[in-house]
């Protein structure tokens, strides 16, 4: 395993993040094809095994069952101080006021229960999940600069918004003497390129680890198009991410793949990995195989003929991922 560097701060996670959304009762929240307690700490466990320390999940996770597998997961099979522990707060987790969102009551109730969740008294990166349009940032960075100097959080992260929301949270931060992010967990792979617009420049510019979700674009990039899983035939908003001239895309990927005698998935995380700025994409599992091509992928190299081939066919696409009013 490879050990970087998350932005410019001194701590280091492994090449690759461990996707938590995929862990949980598949009773509880809104994905009926998550892991159960079982078939998620075996997924764990193998990815210790391959050296990935970093793991990322989110209080609204299967309605906090993934916080909970993963806690006790790392306990059993990880010593604390040598794994590091994400999770995130925005979205809602029960009905009524103060259910969901920034708010400074929000994230300090959050934190506790996100913490009592996952077992541990701090987290290593507690991340916004989205930006909330009805709490003053000012507020937010207050409130998350506080939960650092309680030591329930070693740094913070942000997650999917626009670049101008980002820059205004961080010189905020700057302004007041709070806590700044440290990353960006951001939607970006293959077939959704648009934070190489503004985003990513932004990030390497002020040294902010960027952290990709959805590196496989929910799977497309490792099956033919018009395949189909259980995922995918229940996950609504993820057809709104894709369209159908993303096709030639894939089948690029496939056939680089096939010339180099890999699977599309390590050739699809070989382009991200490679991509400046990019630290550690987040990569779900829901399979030893998956887990296997994602730690494989980090010994293939792409050539600038491949990369150019890969990236040609990718036309513009509407802005996904962050949330509007």
């Amino acid at each position: 395993m490879k050990y970087v560097r998350l932005g410019g701060t001194g701590l280091e996670i492994s090449a690759l993040t461990v996707g938590c959304m995929s862990f949980g009762d598949p009773d509880r929240g809104a994905h009926t094809w998550t892991l159960g307690e079982e078939a998620s700490r075996a997924i764990v466990k193998q990815a210790l095994e391959a050296g990935i320390t970093t793991f990322d999940t989110a209080n609204v996770y299967s309605d906090g069952s993934s916080e909970e597998i993963v806690g006790r997961a790392l306990k059993d099979f990880a010593s604390r101080d040598e794994v590091v522990i994400a999770t995130k707060v925005n979205n809602r987790m029960r009905p009524g006021p103060n259910g969901a969102g920034l708010s400074r009551k929000a994230i300090l109730s959050e934190i506790d229960h996100s913490l009592t969740r996952l077992g541990t008294d701090y987290v290593d990166l507690y991340q916004i999940h989205r930006w909330d349009h009805d709490t003053p940032i000012e507020e937010t960075l207050e409130a998350l600069h506080d939960v650092v100097k309680a030591g329930k959080s070693r740094y913070i992260g942000a997650s999917s918004m626009a670049a101008w929301q980002f820059a205004k949270a961080q010189y905020t931060a700057d302004l007041h003497g709070w806590t700044r992010f440290v990353s960006m967990q951001n939607h970006y792979n293959l077939l959704y390129r648009e934070e190489e617009r503004e985003m990513l420049p932004f990030c390497a510019d002020q040294g902010v680890g960027v952290i990709p979700w959805s590196p496989l674009a929910r799977g497309r990039l490792t099956r033919p198009w018009d395949a189909r899983t259980e995922r995918s035939g229940t996950d609504e908003y993820g057809k709104t991410l894709y369209h159908p001239e993303d096709r030639l895309i894939v089948e690029r990927v496939a056939d680089v793949a096939a010339e180099r005698g890999v699977s599309a998935a390590q050739v699809a995380l070989a382009w991200l990995s490679g991509r400046p700025a990019v630290d550690s994409p987040i990569v779900g599992a829901t399979r030893p195989e998956h887990l296997a091509d994602a730690v494989a992928s980090l010994d293939l190299t792409l050539d600038e003929d491949e990369v150019a081939r890969l990236e040609e066919p990718y036309r513009p696409h509407e802005i996904s991922g962050i949330r509007t009013r």
